[in-house]
């Protein structure tokens, strides 16, 4: 029976009073009213009353005070909908067993928005009961209800008890552990290993790393990744191969949880090897973490997997490992050797510029071997000799200069005048090319001279204006150069004597002493006498 306050409360309830103070009296009862037959009688009556917002309070009520008697008419309020189905959910999922058998039942009835109620409301039960049947319910088809239902049990967690979290966990580790499970759905394993990520029991951890590898489903895998995550970071050699093995993925949910984990664990010697395969990771993402992780230990078996990097079509990507490359001593062989065996032009420059900052600390042999490379690209018009001729020309300037001159006159002396002209030219465009190697140029370009003496084709002579620059400035009259170059042929002679003996003043002048050669060379020829007809007719005779 009611006490008094039970009674004089139970009095307030009456339609006559205002509907204020009827809503008070039931939050009182909800507090007060125990297990007394005649307040659960009083509220269970109220369940129809025509004040709407009255009717919530009483089904909170209800629940609160776990009346029994009213779950079918809670059942019966969840199908209608409404703004009354979660509060009835809710004090449904409180009232013991039936009650949670009762939502158990229901959720084959109703539409899925309301089964997504009900799944909330199991988890907010606060029994052991209803916690074990949410977790059942995780279970469901209906990637929502699974949602609606971790979601529920994850904010319910906190108020736990520990006996409460134990047995959850434990149905959790019953349902991971069973040989039907290839009926669950992906979504249903992953939302167990997040609860159970939650609950922090000692035995989780060693069911994540059963649960990190194929052929678990990506979502459970990523779970079991992110669960591990949370903890001290992994030891054993073991895990840790595991995580590298997953950070080598394609799939980024996979790849970049296992990339958090690593991140925290320093690499030695040892196990450098192990972590290698991140280099040819499927995600850029991982390949970067490789180049930062790895990218100080110098070793031929790093520098190759930068070297990889830079075929790898994120430009970012290629700039970073060019970048580690170049500080590394391994790497900077192994960038001048991809330098050698660069595909384009593009390719070529990219790494030169890498390199350019240290090139001078490159020992001889190798930019030796950089300046053959040159030589080859050079004489093939390969536009990939442009980055070499960069780099070689950053390591000691001076020296790329004497080295072009030498295999410029080494040609010219075998009697190879386009080659030689190949790096004459190239030395030529220089504004402080000195005269010697001007008339190198000069002399080169004249073997190669068609030797047209149509005044219209001597202009356009790239040799005529190779002499002419030499005799309009110089220190050493050129004459003197042509003196001793015993390699021009008398009638080489007679084709520049002939162009500039029509010239004036010096050009004049420059003109008549090389026919005079040609003349003490080859006075019976007829090359000897044409000379001598040429001189004549400028009044040099």
């Amino acid at each position: 029976m009611a006490d008094g306050t039970s009674k004089k409360l139970l009095e307030l309830l009456d339609a006559e009073h205002p509907a204020a103070l009827r809503r008070a009296a039931v939050l009182v009862l909800s507090e007060v009213g125990g297990r007394d037959k005649d307040v659960a009688e009083g509220l269970c009556a109220l369940l129809d009353d025509a004040d709407a917002d009255l009717r919530i309070d009483v089904i909170a009520a209800v629940g609160k005070l776990r009346v029994e008697r009213a779950l079918a008419k809670l059942l019966e309020r969840i199908k209608v909908g409404g703004a009354e189905a979660e509060a009835a959910a809710q004090s449904a999922a409180k009232l013991g067993a039936r009650g949670i058998q009762g939502l158990r039942d229901l959720m084959g009835e109703v539409a899925p928005g309301l089964r997504r109620r009900i799944a909330g409301s199991l988890a907010s039960g606060g029994t052991t009961t209803a916690e074990t049947a949410a977790v059942e319910t995780l279970l469901d088809s209906d990637p929502g209800v699974v949602e609606a239902t971790v979601r529920s049990l994850m904010e319910k967690l906190p108020s736990l008890g520990d006996a409460q979290r134990r047995a959850v966990a434990d149905r959790i580790l019953e349902l991971l552990k069973d040989k039907k499970k290839g009926r669950r759905s992906p979504v249903s394993e992953a939302a167990l290993l997040r609860l159970l990520a939650g609950i922090n029991d000692p035995r989780a951890e060693s069911v994540f790393w059963d649960h990190v590898e194929p052929p678990h489903p990506i979502e459970m895998r990523a779970a079991a990744l992110q669960a591990l995550g949370q903890l001290p970071p992994p030891t054993s050699g073991a895990a840790i191969k595991k995580l590298l093995a997953c950070a080598a993925e394609r799939d980024f949910r996979i790849a970049a949880q296992a990339l958090m984990i690593l991140k925290e664990l320093p690499v030695n010697a040892k196990a450098l090897k192990d972590w290698l395969p991140l280099f040819a990771a499927g995600d850029v993402a991982a390949r970067r973490f490789a180049i930062d992780k790895l990218g100080n230990h110098d070793t031929a078996e790093v520098a190759a997997g930068l070297v990889a990097q830079i075929r790898h079509q994120d430009r970012a990507l290629r700039d970073a490992a060019i970048a580690r490359l170049a500080t590394l001593e391994h790497g900077r062989e192994a960038l001048t050797s991809e330098l050698l065996q660069a595909g384009s032009s593009e390719d070529a420059w990219a790494l030169a510029r890498a390199q350019a900052p240290l090139v001078r600390e490159y020992p001889k042999p190798l930019r030796t071997k950089l300046f053959h490379q040159a030589c080859k690209y050079l004489e093939s018009e390969d536009r990939r000799a442009d980055a070499f001729l960069f780099l070689l020309r950053e390591a000691d300037a001076k020296d790329l200069r004497d080295r072009l001159e030498e295999r410029g006159i080494a040609l010219r002396q075998k009697k190879k005048y386009a080659e030689a002209l190949v790096y004459l030219k190239l030395l030529g465009r220089d504004p402080a090319c000195g005269e010697t190697t001007r008339f190198e140029l000069a002399a080169c370009s004249l073997k190669v001279s068609a030797h047209e003496l149509a005044a219209e084709s001597r202009a356009a002579d790239p040799a005529i204006q190779q002499f002419a620059r030499l005799v309009h400035s110089h220190e050493n009259d050129p004459f003197t150069y042509v003196q001793k170059a015993s390699w021009l042929s008398p009638e080489d002679l007679f084709y520049v004597g002939f162009h500039f003996v029509e010239g004036m003043g010096a050009e004049r002048d420059f003109g008549g002493n090389v026919l005079r050669l040609v003349l003490k060379k080859s006075a019976k020829t007829q090359m000897g006498k044409d000379a001598k007809r040429k001189l004549r007719s400028a009044g040099l005779d």
